[in-house]
C-alpha cells in the first residue's frame, strides 16, 4: 500500500512530525520532489532536528529511506545531514538515492542569489537555495542526473557546455566572476564518490516492494498554494507539491497511492512572498508567532519569521481538493490555547462578491476575508492523551475547521512531541476509490 503525506497550505504546517509519526508503520518513506530548501522539524528519542532532504523514516531502523527521482539532490547538504544524525546518535539509516535524480550543482545557489538581487523589490522571497535555476537548468535539459557524474566522457561535455552558457549570463546578466571548468569538474569528480554508495534503480526497488506488499509512505514538500501550477503562482516553489505527482517523483503508477494525508494547521503561517488573505499583522502577530511551533514560528531552512494568520479554510479546503486528500491532519492546536476568542475566514470578499471558492492568484490580491469568530478555550491542551478529554470549545473549533474544509480530520497534534497526537473519529468520511 502506499500513503502519501503532503500540504494542504504553504508549506510549514508540520508534516515532519506527522511523517515521522507515520514512519513507524512504513516498510518505506520516500522524498519525492523538492530540495533542501525547506525543512522538517522532528523531535523524538534522539533529539530536536530539522530534516531537509533526508526522509523523516531515518529514525526507524526497520524503514528504508529513499531519495526519489523528482527531488534536487544537493549532494553536500546530504551527506552532511547524514553526518548530523551519526553525531547525535542515531543509528546508520537505510538509504538508496535514485540514479535519475538530478543534481543541484554548486553554482545553482548562486546564480539564485544573483536573480533575487537583479530583481530587488519585485524578488520572489526566494530562499536562494538553487532550487528555481535548478529546474530551470532541468527543463533546459541541461542538467544533469547523477548517473551522468559517472562517466568522465558526459561529464566533461555537459560541462564545457554549460560553463558557456552560464558564463554568458553571469558576464552581461548579472556582471559576476565566470565559472572555472577545471574547478568544477574536479568538484563534481569529488561529489560522485560522495553519493556512490547511495545510488541504486529506486524505481525498481519500489515497484519490488510493493509485489512483496510493504507500506510505502510518500513524503511531500511544502503544500498547495505553493504548487507551480495550482499554487499562488509565480510566488511558488519549482516542483509539483502535489500528491500527484509522488507517482512520477517517486517512479510508482499512480494507481498504487491508496490514502493522501493533507496537513493543516490550526492558524495560518507561510514563508515567502505573496498574497495571504488571513494575515495577522503587529502586536497580535507577534504574539502568535512567538507562541507557535516548538519554538516560534521561524522557518526550520532559513530561520526567517514566518507570517501568521487566523485559520484560512478557503485556502485549506482547497488544498485538501486539489491533494485529493482522504484525511487531514490539524496540527499545532496547542498553540491557540491563550485566546480567548479565535476567528476563521470562512470566504472571501472579492470586489464584493463573496465566495468560498479559492481564485486565481490576481483575484486573491483583491480578497478581504470574511471571519467566523469561536469561542477560545482558555486552557493549556498539552499532556491531553484521549481526544474526548479536549474542552469542549477546542472539540467545536476542530468540528467548524472539518466542515468548513470538507475533509475528514483523524489526528489533532497537541504539542510537539512524536507521541502528542490525538486520534479522532472524523465526523465524514472520504476514501479513494
Amino acid at each position: 500500500m502506499v500513503r502519501a503525506i503532503v500540504g494542504a497550505n504553504w508549506g510549514d504546517e508540520g508534516k515532519g512530525k506527522i511523517t515521522d509519526l507515520l514512519a513507524g508503520d512504513s516498510d518505506v518513506v520516500v522524498r519525492f520532489q523538492g530540495g533542501a530548501n525547506a525543512g522538517h522539524t522532528i523531535i523524538n528519542d534522539f533529539g530536536r532536528f530539522s530534516l531537509h532532504l533526508l526522509p523523516s523514516g531515518v529514525f526507524y531502523d526497520h524503514v528504508t529511506s529513499v531519495l526519489g527521482n523528482g527531488i534536487a539532490l544537493d549532494i553536500p547538504k546530504f551527506i552532511n545531514e547524514l553526518d548530523s544524525l551519526r553525531k547525535n546518535g542515531v543509528p546508520e539509516p537505510r538509504i538508496l538515492v535514485s540514479d535519475r535524480a538530478q543534481v543541484m550543482m554548486p553554482y545553482h545557489a548562486a546564480f539564485d542569489s544573483y536573480e533575487e538581487e537583479r530583481l530587488a523589490g519585485q524578488s520572489y522571497g526566494s530562499t536562494k537555495s538553487g532550487i528555481a535555476p535548478f529546474f530551470s537548468d532541468k527543463f533546459l535539459k541541461i542538467g544533469l542526473q547523477v548517473n551522468e557524474l559517472f562517466s568522465d566522457e558526459v561529464l566533461e561535455s555537459r560541462l564545457r557546455k554549460v560553463v558557456e552558457i552560464k558564463n554568458v549570463m553571469l558576464g552581461f546578466l548579472y556582471h559576476k566572476p565566470a565559472l572555472s571548468f577545471e574547478a568544477l569538474l574536479n568538484e563534481m569528480r569529488r561529489q560522485r564518490e560522495m553519493i556512490r554508495p547511495y545510488l541504486a534503480d529506486t524505481s525498481a526497488f519500489l515497484r519490488d516492494a510493493l509485489k512483496q506488499g510493504k507500506t510505502i509512505l510518500l513524503e511531500g514538500q511544502l503544500g498547495t498554494l505553493k504548487d507551480p501550477d495550482h499554487g499562488i503562482y509565480p510566488m511558488v516553489t519549482s516542483s509539483s507539491t502535489l500528491a500527484a505527482y509522488g507517482a512520477v517523483g517517486a517512479g510508482i503508477p499512480p494507481y498504487e497511492i491508496k490514502d493522501i494525508i493533507a496537513v493543516t494547521k490550526a492558524y495560518s503561517s507561510a514563508v515567502g512572498a505573496g498574497d495571504f488573505v488571513s494575515e495577522l499583522f503587529g502586536e497580535e502577530a507577534e504574539e502568535l508567532r512567538r507562541r507557535g511551533g516548538d519554538k516560534g514560528e521561524y522557518g526550520a531552512t532559513t530561520g526567517r519569521p514566518r507570517r501568521v494568520g487566523w485559520y484560512d479554510a478557503v485556502a485549506s479546503k482547497y488544498g485538501c481538493v486539489m491533494q485529493g486528500a482522504t484525511e487531514a491532519v490539524l496540527t499545532v492546536l496547542d498553540v491557540l490555547g491563550y485566546l480567548p476568542e479565535i476567528k476563521i475566514c470562512t470566504a472571501y470578499d472579492i470586489d464584493g462578491k463573496v465566495t468560498t471558492d479559492f481564485p486565481v492568484t490576481h483575484l486573491l490580491s483583491k480578497a478581504r476575508p470574511v471571519f467566523t469568530t469561536l469561542p477560545g478555550w482558555k486552557c493549556d491542551i498539552r499532556g491531553i492523551k484521549n481526544y474526548e478529554d479536549l474542552p469542549e470549545n477546542c472539540k467545536k473549533y476542530i468540528d467548524f475547521i472539518e466542515e468548513s474544509i470538507q475533509t475528514p480530520i483523524t489526528m489533532v497534534s497537541n504539542g510537539p512531541e512524536r507521541q502528542a497526537i490525538l486520534r479522532r473519529k472524523p465526523l465524514i468520511t472520504r476514501s479513494l476509490s
